[in-house]
This record gives C-alpha cells, sequence and structure tokens, in this order.
C-alpha cells in the first residue's frame, strides 16, 4: 500500500512553526509529489530570514512523512518566497531642520567633548584636531572626532577613511567610522565630496544636531570637535545647544592671524565655554639640511596672548613636511614615529594629566 497525498498532509499538519501555526494551516507546503514510494515536497517560508530558522522544522516533516506506510523515500527543499527582510537604516538625510531643544545637551556615553577652534581658516586647525585624537587614542583614550567643518569638511581625507557611514543593527542610529583608532564622523563621509553645500543656518543645526546626537559615539573618553573658522552658525549653535567642557585656540603666530583667534576667543567667553589653552601652529621651521630654525610668521605671538587670557600655551608646533604628506596620505603624522609625533604624544599627555582629556 502506497502513502496518498493526503496521508502526508494529515503529517505535515501537525509540524508546528515556532511563530505558531503549522505548515499547512500556514500554507507553506508546495509541489507536493507521490511517485513509486517516493515523496518529494518543498516547504516555502514567507522570506528568507524566516527560512533560516526552520532547519529543525524540515528535519521533522521529513521524519514524519518516512514514518507512513509505503514510503521508501523523502526530498525535501526549504526555500524562501522572497528575500531576506531588510534592517531598517538610519535616515542619512543630511542637513534638515533641527529638532526643538530645551538648552544646551550632553552627547550620550561622551564624558568630555573639546572643540578645537581658530578665529581663521589656513591655521592647520584640522591638522591639529586629527593628530591631537590620534595621539590622545595612542594614550589609551577612547577618542571621536567630529568634522563639524560643514562647508569644508577634510577629516575624512586626513584620516584616511573615505567609506561611507553604516547603521546600527536596529537601524536608529549611524555607525561613526574607524581611523587609526580614533571613531570619526564627517558630513564629507555623507555627501558627494565634490558637491558644494550651499545651506543656511538651520540646515547647518539639523545637521549638527544629528552629527552628534544621531551617531553612535558611546563610550568615548573624549569627542575632540573639528571646528570650522570665524563665529558663524556653527560654533553658536554648538556653544548654545552641546555642552562643551573647553576649547582649544589654534593660531599661528603673525597679527593677521591673532587678530581673528582674539575674536573666537571673545565668542567663546561671551558663549561661557571655558578656554582651555591655545596651541601656536607653524612656530618655526628647521632646515633640514643645516638644521637652523626660522620664524616665517613671527615668533612668541601666541604665546604673549595666551599669558594675557591666563590660560597655558599648551605646544608650539613646527612647520613640517612630513605632516603636510600624512594629512594628504590619511595617515596622520602622530600615528607614525619621529619628533612630530612625539610632540603630539606630549601634547596628548599633558592633556590628560591635567584632566582636560
Amino acid at each position: 500500500m502506497s502513502a496518498s497525498k493526503e496521508s502526508v498532509i494529515a503529517i505535515l499538519s501537525k509540524i508546528e512553526l515556532p511563530d505558531g501555526g503549522n505548515l499547512v494551516s500556514r500554507e507553506m507546503v508546495r509541489a507536493l509529489t507521490i511517485e513509486d514510494g517516493e515523496v518529494r515536497f518543498v516547504i516555502e517560508a514567507p522570506n528568507a530570514d524566516m527560512a533560516q530558522k526552520m532547519s529543525a522544522v524540515e528535519a521533522a516533516a521529513r521524519r514524519g512523512v518516512e514514518t507512513l506506510e509505503g514510503v521508501k523515500s523523502v526530498s525535501v527543499v526549504l526555500t524562501a518566497h522572497g528575500p531576506a527582510e531588510k534592517k531598517p537604516v538610519p535616515d542619512l538625510k543630511i542637513g534638515g531642520h533641527p529638532k526643538p531643544q530645551q538648552g544646551a545637551m550632553a552627547v550620550e556615553g561622551v564624558k568630555k567633548i573639546i572643540a578645537i577652534a581658530s578665529g581663521k581658516g589656513g591655521v592647520g586647525k584640522s591638522t591639529v584636531s586629527s593628530n591631537l585624537a590620534v595621539a590622545l587614542a595612542r594614550q589609551g583614550r577612547k577618542v571621536g572626532l567630529l568634522d563639524a567643518d560643514i562647508y569644508g569638511p577634510s577629516q575624512p581625507k586626513m584620516m584616511g577613511n573615505m567609506k561611507r557611514p553604516g547603521a546600527t543593527p536596529d537601524g536608529e542610529k549611524i555607525v561613526p567610522l574607524d581611523a587609526h583608532g580614533v571613531r570619526m564622523m564627517s558630513i564629507g563621509s555623507m555627501v558627494d565630496p565634490d558637491q558644494a553645500l550651499i545651506w543656511r543656518g538651520p540646515m547647518l543645526m539639523g545637521a549638527l544636531q544629528q552629527l552628534l546626537g544621531q551617531v553612535e559615539w558611546a563610550p568615548l573618553d573624549v569627542l575632540i570637535i573639528d571646528m570650522p573658522p570665524g563665529t558663524g552658525d556653527v560654533q553658536l549653535t554648538l556653544g548654545q545647544k552641546t555642552e562643551i567642557d573647553g576649547a582649544i585656540i589654534v593660531s599661528t603666530p603673525q597679527d593677521v592671524a591673532l587678530i581673528d583667534a582674539r575674536k573666537a576667543i571673545n565668542m567663546f567667553e561671551k558663549l561661557k565655554t571655558p578656554i582651555l589653552g591655545m596651541i601656536e601652529n607653524m612656530s618655526f621651521y628647521t632646515c633640514p639640511k643645516c638644521g637652523d630654525q626660522a620664524h616665517i610668521f613671527g615668533h612668541g605671538g601666541v604665546e604673549h596672548e595666551a599669558e594675557k587670557l591666563g590660560v597655558p600655551l599648551l605646544a608650539a608646533l613646527p612647520i613640517d613636511l612630513n605632516t603636510r604628506l600624512g594629512g594628504d596620505a590619511g595617515a596622520p603624522v602622530a600615528s607614525g614615529e619621529g619628533e612630530i609625533a612625539d610632540a603630539y604624544l606630549q601634547l596628548a599627555d599633558n592633556l590628560i594629566k591635567g584632566g582636560i582629556a
């Protein structure tokens, strides 16, 4: 006596599914044939995710049908009706209007936030930001680097990671990129690098709100924010809406740069953001052939300004070819060895011992 389709269906109706129902009630049995004692059928799950969880169901169905009288062999194929369900992804549209917010807010899981600022462009603020972040990471700190220079983002290039960020498994947050042991996020990682961003203030505010609150920064000991030059919307938004622990002002020694540095300092004072210290960048140039030092942009201007403010001069960094080459190559000089790397490591060590970072 050979098995019938009715008897096979009766067996399969007893095979319960993990999320309720059985193979028959959920209409998952397809292409059932019986020929000379050989039973063949397909179990078709609604999607690939569920099919991956049904190996035990497939085995149970096979064993059940094999018990029927007249069955010589059983062939079961487990398949899926459609592709795996796509995980939700965060809204990567950057630059919308900000959500309502009362007062300054902390960034979840971040112990300290330090803004690296300057009054004007071209003084090496982004170079200092990337190298300081790497140096702090080399000193054992958990470090994040936020490129807040919306109109001129340079950190993806300088940190050597031009990829687009992904999302957390629940699709709620953006996962920052990793570069040289630093968690890095930039508007430059999310838009076409060849396209100009022509945004007004509200869109800038919305973008910054996303880059701070929608990114999975935690856990961090310190988040370094590479600020844009000047005293505009980005600085105002960050100062008023984010709990910044302090700002470090970067300037070159000459009077023209110091005029704008003073404006940046005055802005932070009005926002009640502490000035943690100043860095004199491009302080001197050492001739690689003779070893003589030349003060191309003057000497001591930043140190004198720091004395007037009563804040420390944190470092005097030289003009250095390897620093420029490292930034262009996506390998910050602080990630390697040498005099400049040691200077950044010393700067990082001083900030840590001083309780700043």
